[in-house]
């Protein structure tokens, strides 16, 4: 039985957190993402029909890439792992590098077909 990883593992919530634009203060991590929305992961309830200015800190190979949005949560309920909450947000005119990131992490986790040359 092998027992070496071939490939690096990526633990997503440490890549996909979600700060407060303002307070530069985490608010949680990103569950999933879509075009008009996203579902964060929370330790604490989150208001609903509140507009919120978030931030993602995207880790680059030299410096830090910042992507500035605002959503509204739609909902918040608690997670089945006690002491987590789920929030919906629907994005507010979401800019173009979260349109770009979310086109990143679907091509990410989407499989493809091999290539062959004939």
């Amino acid at each position: 039985m092998q027992t070496q990883r071939r490939i690096q593992r990526h633990l997503l919530p440490s890549y996909l957190n979600v700060f407060n634009r303002i307070t530069d203060r985490p608010m949680g991590y990103i569950g999933n993402v879509s075009l008009d929305g996203m579902l964060l992961i929370s330790q604490l309830p989150l208001l609903i029909n509140a507009r919120f200015d978030m931030r993602l800190k995207i880790p680059g190979p030299e410096t830090q890439h910042f992507i500035d949005f605002s959503a509204t949560c739609q909902w918040c309920r608690e997670d089945v792992t006690p002491g987590s909450y789920d929030s919906g947000f629907a994005l507010v005119a979401p800019p173009a590098d979260y349109v770009e990131m979310v086109e990143a992490l679907r091509y990410y986790f989407s499989f493809h077909p091999v290539q062959t040359s004939a």
